[in-house]
């Protein structure tokens, strides 16, 4: 099989960069902020059997749907974000941070009976030690969840696709996932969702969903048994996703695999696996939130579906080279295609 890398040219990639920055896309779901803080151990502690992290920094990043909406505007693609915040520091932090990246926020909607998801990561000699989550994982209240149905809705003329981010904190709903289904459909927009398996929702009739390889298991109930250093020679890998497909139709299946990099499934098609272009991994956090908000951006610029997997699995082969949840401007991007042989 032909190299995937090599069939996008790099004016092909700039031709894709600048459709996308002409579309508008929203993105629902989940929000976060990520803190992190950064130090060194040189000692043990004298209370217990754990290492002392000696301060030196700390900075924060949106995380969750937040990062997937600020890894499309880091590609240049005007993008609103629609969630529920508290009436909290981090929610005041974390718009700060979305419109610094240029993102939309009038879509967040304040609840005082939530609190912001906060994720702490502690870090030493570019390692995580250890994560400490701040978070509500309640449903948000019926009150909530329409005017959040409301303000989506309210966007959809003139957008050209929609991206779910569910990460099992509840803001998505099944009422709001049915009636974005709904609208969607009706305008003809594309919708895209990154599904958290833990949290059961009907996602028939999508147009995009996007788990990792531990994901497809959940959600097709299957167990993953030994797997094959081939992906289109991985019989359990291709038996979940064909029943993915199957049972909940979406247009498109883009399976997740690390180092393995992607795997692209639709009906009627044989499987199309993309190998991973990383030279380097440093941290895989936001590395999905980066799949699905470059492929959707490729989609909606025109790209074909192979098209689309190859330039976010570029998307990612970069941002797994960071540390802490990152994103992926166009010149590092542009670059990562230069440098495949």
């Amino acid at each position: 099989m032909k190299t995937a890398a090599h069939q996008l040219s790099v004016a092909h990639v700039r031709q894709l960069l600048a459709t996308a920055a002409r579309t508008r896309l929203l993105v629902v779901g989940d929000v976060m902020l990520d803190q992190f803080i950064w130090g060194r151990v040189a000692r043990i502690s004298p209370e217990a059997p754990v290492p002392v992290v000696d301060f030196e920094r700390e900075n924060f990043m949106p995380g969750g749907a937040a990062n997937v909406a600020r890894n499309l505007t880091a590609l240049g693609v005007p993008t609103e974000l629609f969630s529920a915040v508290g009436r909290d520091d981090a929610a005041r932090r974390l718009k700060t941070l979305l419109r610094e990246s240029g993102v939309g926020c009038d879509g967040l909607i304040t609840d005082a009976a939530r609190t912001t998801s906060i994720k702490t990561r502690v870090l030493a000699h570019q390692q995580q030690m250890v994560r400490v989550d701040r978070e509500t994982r309640d449903e948000v209240s019926a009150a909530v969840n329409r005017r959040l149905t409301a303000a989506v809705t309210a966007q959809l003329d003139g957008a050209d696709a929609v991206i779910v981010g569910d990460y099992g904190k509840g803001v998505v709903t099944q009422p709001l996932l049915d009636a974005l289904k709904a609208a969607c459909r009706e305008h003809g927009i594309w919708l895209s969702l990154d599904p958290k398996p833990v949290h059961r929702l009907d996602l028939t009739g999508l147009s995009l969903i996007t788990p990792n390889r531990k994901e497809v298991f959940e959600l097709a109930g299957i167990a993953d048994g030994s797997r094959s250093g081939d992906p289109l020679n991985d019989p359990n890998l291709l038996r979940a996703a064909d029943k993915l497909l199957t049972e909940l139709r979406p247009a498109l299946l883009l399976v997740t695999l690390g180092e393995q990099g992607m795997l692209l499934c639709q009906q009627g098609q044989p499987p199309f696996h993309i190998p991973t272009v990383a030279r380097e991994v440093f941290d895989v956090s936001g590395a999905g939130d980066t799949v699905i908000a470059s492929f959707t951006a490729a989609i909606c610029a025109g790209a074909s579906p192979i098209e689309a997997a190859i330039f976010s699995n570029h998307a990612a082969g970069v941002v797994v080279g960071k540390v802490g949840t990152a994103a992926v401007s166009p010149e590092e991007f542009l670059h990562s295609f230069q440098r495949v042989p």
